[in-house]
């Protein structure tokens, strides 16, 4: 187990450029890509995360824009099914 950040994978930004809140929050219309625009415009790594005590376990992504607005950065992970989601 380690607890260093790892570069997100084409796949990765592919499949986070599917989440309609993360879409929107930056104002990215459909037909847009995702990732040409994440290139320059978003911070992001992922954990492989391993919960301290009974809870989750498996990726860990965070996600922040390139202005400190006081917002919160998104926290992705997978629900059950292994759909990554938006947690709050």
């Amino acid at each position: 187990m380690t607890t260093q950040p790892h570069p997100l994978a084409q796949a990765e930004w592919d499949e986070i450029g599917t989440i309609a809140a993360v879409r929107q929050s930056w104002g990215i219309e459909d037909g847009e890509s995702f990732a040409d625009f994440a290139a320059t415009n978003i911070y992001a790594v992922k954990f492989n995360f391993h919960s301290g005590s009974p809870g989750y376990v498996g990726d860990l992504y965070i996600l922040r824009g390139d202005a400190l607005t006081g917002d919160a950065p998104f926290v992705l992970i997978r629900d059950r099914s292994g759909k990554l989601i938006v947690s709050n």
